[in-house]
């Protein structure tokens, strides 16, 4: 297991029976950059690989 499993698992645990919209979520991820810039590169190719996870990978 990875550490960053265990942040996942604790998200899951509390908050894993809500329902959230996306924008929702990319309010909380800018939020989390605001606070903690050094991750600004991290937190951006999550949110590039979220919103492309449904492209063609031949296009």
């Amino acid at each position: 297991m990875y550490f960053t499993d265990r942040g996942i698992e604790e998200l899951e645990q509390r908050r894993g029976d809500e329902q959230v919209s996306l924008t929702w979520v990319s309010e909380r991820l800018q939020e989390f950059v605001d606070l903690h810039p050094e991750f600004e590169t991290p937190v951006e190719r999550l949110a590039t690989w979220l919103a492309r996870l449904d492209d063609d990978e031949d296009e």
